[in-house]
C-alpha cells in the first residue's frame, strides 16, 4: 500500500481508460453519420472547428479518427438540417449537442459581462451602436454573413482587432446568444436569430447556476475519466477553477467521487477524481486496436497538451507561428496514434491540385523500433487519409523517414 493510501490507477490502465473515453479504445467502425456520427460527437462532448485545410480540417480528421466511413457532408446535415449540433465556444470554436444549449446560457451572460469593456477597447464602441440595425435586418430578410453587412464600412484584413462594427457585432451577438452560426458558406458563418436555429425543446429550457455548474463538472469528468479539477473546468471552458474546485469539494464530501493516484509515464503519481464506479469497470476496458491513426493537432484527447505528455510521453507543440528556420518539426504536424501509444508524427499535405498527398516527413518517438509490421500499418493509414482527402497517389521527399529528434 502507498504512503498516501489512496487507490493507484498504473498507467498502462490510465492510457486506456482515457483513450476508451475519447472514442479511440475500439475498433474505429460505424457509418459516420445520422445517429451513429451524433453519438460520437455526445461521447467526446464538443468538436473543435479550424481552419487550417493541409489535409482536411480538424473537426473532420477527428471524426474521421473514429469513423473511416465519415464524408465532411455528414456533419454539415446534423448541424444545418437535423440541428442535432450548435456551434459556439469551449476553449474554442467547437460543435456542441444542442441538447447542452440551456447550459450555454452561463456562458452568454459571462461573455456579455466580459467582452463589452475588453471589445470597447478594441473597437470603441462602434459595433456596439449596429447591435438593433443587425438584429432587424436577420429579423426582416434572414441570415446574413460578415460579408453582407456593413457594406460601406472600411475592410481590413487584420487580427479580430480590426474588424469592421458590423462584423465585431455580429461575433458579439453570437458569443451572448442573440444569434446563432445557422449554417456555413465554405468556413464563413451564416448568423440568423437564435430563436430560428435552436429547436424550442431546447432553446426554451433553463437551468439555474448551480445546476449548470453540477451538469459541468459531472460531464466533464465522465468524459475525462480522471481529472484534477482544474482539468474539470477546462473540458467545457464553462465554469472557473474556482468552482469546480468548489464542486469536487463537495462532491468528494458527499462520496460522489473519490481521489486516487494516476500513474504518469516518467513513473511519478499525481493525484485526481475519479467516479468510484470507474474504477469498478477497469477490467471490462477494450485493448486498443493496434492499427496506426493519424490524429488531428486538435483531437480532444490532445487538446490538454500537458496531459498527453504526462499520460503518452507526447511533447506537441503547434508550430504554425514558428518562423520556418526555428521550426523542430513543421508547419502542421500531424500526431500518430498506435494502440495505446503515441509513436511518431508527420508532417504531410493534400495536394488536390495534382491529385497527390505528399509526405515531407515522419519522425517516430524515442524508443519505437522500425518494423515492417509498422510500415505497413503506416502505410494503410497514409491511403485512408488520401482517400479521405480526395486525392488518389501518396508521394513522399526522399527523406522522409527521419530519426527521432
Amino acid at each position: 500500500m502507498n504512503a498516501t493510501s489512496l487507490p493507484r490507477l498504473p498507467n498502462r490502465l490510465a492510457r486506456r481508460l482515457f483513450l476508451d473515453r475519447h472514442g479511440l479504445a475500439s475498433a474505429p467502425r460505424g457509418s459516420g453519420k445520422g445517429d451513429d456520427l451524433a453519438a460520437v460527437i455526445d461521447q467526446l462532448g464538443f468538436v473543435q472547428i479550424d481552419s487550417i485545410n493541409t489535409v482536411a480540417r480538424a473537426h473532420h480528421m477527428i471524426l474521421a479518427a473514429r469513423r473511416p466511413a465519415y464524408k465532411e457532408k455528414n456533419l454539415k446535415l446534423l448541424t444545418e438540417r437535423d440541428r442535432h449540433l450548435f456551434e459556439h465556444w469551449t476553449h474554442d470554436a467547437s460543435v456542441i449537442p444542442t441538447e447542452f444549449f440551456r447550459h450555454w446560457r452561463l456562458r452568454f451572460s459571462r461573455d456579455k459581462e466580459n467582452l463589452i469593456n475588453r471589445w470597447r477597447n478594441w473597437h470603441q464602441n462602434e459595433f456596439e451602436r449596429k447591435f438593433d440595425e443587425i438584429l432587424k435586418r436577420i429579423s426582416d430578410h434572414g441570415p446574413v454573413t460578415s460579408a453582407t453587412v456593413g457594406e460601406d464600412e472600411k475592410r481590413s484584413s487584420g487580427g479580430w482587432w480590426e474588424w469592421h462594427p458590423s462584423k465585431a457585432a455580429l461575433e458579439f451577438l453570437w458569443r451572448t446568444g442573440e444569434l446563432s452560426v445557422c449554417g456555413r458558406n465554405g468556413f464563413q458563418k451564416v448568423y440568423d436569430l437564435t430563436e430560428r436555429v435552436i429547436p424550442a425543446q431546447h432553446l426554451h429550457a433553463a437551468h439555474d447556476f448551480d445546476e449548470t455548474t453540477d451538469w459541468a463538472a459531472r460531464s466533464a469528468l465522465d468524459r475525462l475519466g480522471f481529472a484534477t479539477s482544474g482539468e474539470i473546468a477546462a473540458f467545457w471552458d464553462l465554469i472557473t477553477p474556482l468552482e469546480a474546485r468548489d464542486w469536487c469539494t463537495a462532491a468528494l464530501a458527499e462520496g460522489t467521487i473519490i481521489e486516487i493516484e494516476v500513474e504518469c509515464v516518467d513513473g511519478s503519481w499525481r493525484k485526481v477524481f475519479v467516479y468510484p464506479e470507474t474504477l469498478n469497470t477497469l477490467s471490462e476496458l477494450p485493448e486498443p486496436p493496434s492499427r496506426v491513426r493519424i490524429l488531428s493537432p486538435f483531437d480532444p484527447a490532445l487538446r490538454d497538451r500537458k496531459r498527453a505528455e504526462r499520460l503518452f510521453g507526447f511533447c506537441y507543440r503547434i508550430e504554425i507561428f514558428v518562423p520556418e528556420p526555428k521550426r523542430q518539426y513543421g508547419y502542421y504536424v500531424f500526431p500518430v496514434l498506435e494502440g495505446d501509444r503515441l509513436i511518431g508524427r508527420i508532417d504531410m499535405k493534400a495536394l488536390r491540385s495534382e491529385n497527390r498527398l505528399h509526405v515531407r516527413a515522419y519522425w517516430p518517438e524515442q524508443g519505437i523500433r522500425a518494423s515492417k509490421g509498422r510500415e505497413a500499418k503506416l502505410q494503410a493509414e497514409l491511403e485512408r487519409t488520401a482517400r479521405f482527402a480526395g486525392v488518389s497517389n501518396i508521394t513522399y521527399e526522399p527523406d522522409w523517414q527521419r530519426t527521432p529528434l
